[in-house]
């Protein structure tokens, strides 16, 4: 008998960084038990250069990824979603698709990496920290015992990953990212 595979939908407003990272970052964590997939409410139409080269620098694969409208699975032939994650404040708020197939859902909101500014080094430390905060988020979530949790359990757990923090980024990261950006 296979195990089961579960569909997770990263949502965002643009979809060009948070929620792009996100589906990726569970593709390699979630051990072939999870497929992810992201979208935006209103699509920037591109991913985020600093989400490609974030991507590369820790050895995730980018080929494929395109910034896409939610309305892709909301149609009848989308892959039906276990999980929707809305991981931005304004994407949480909006009036989402009805999802086939009643998933959970949780808001793991993060600050946009995509809208700080300055250098690139802060650019590319934000973009740091959001991909550290999504993976951490993403551990812990891949780790839950799906079978035997009971669904009201189960919500209580993915609303409380929305509020875990990845540890802050080391001096030695500060001077990694630097010195390679």
């Amino acid at each position: 008998m296979s195990e089961r595979v579960y569909n997770v939908l990263f949502l965002c407003t643009g979809n060009s960084a948070r929620s792009i990272l996100a589906e990726r970052i569970l593709e390699r964590w979630g051990n072939r038990h999870f497929r992810g997939f992201s979208a935006g409410s209103h699509p920037k139409g591109a991913v985020h250069p600093l989400a490609i080269e974030i991507l590369k620098r820790n050895n995730y694969l980018t080929e494929g990824l395109r910034s896409k409208d939610w309305a892709e699975f909301a149609q009848p032939d989308a892959p039906v979603m276990d999980f929707v994650f809305t991981v931005c404040d304004q994407a949480a708020g909006e009036v989402c698709p009805v999802w086939p197939g009643q998933p959970m859902t949780a808001h793991w909101g993060l600050p946009d990496p995509a809208a700080v500014e300055g250098d690139e080094v802060a650019r590319m430390m934000a973009f740091r920290t959001a991909f550290r905060e999504l993976e951490n988020r993403i551990k812990i979530f891949t780790a839950l015992p799906l079978v035997s949790i009971d669904r009201l359990k189960l919500q209580r757990e993915l609303d409380r990953i929305g509020q875990a923090h990845a540890p802050a980024p080391s001096e030695s990261d500060a001077n990694h990212t630097a010195t390679h950006a």
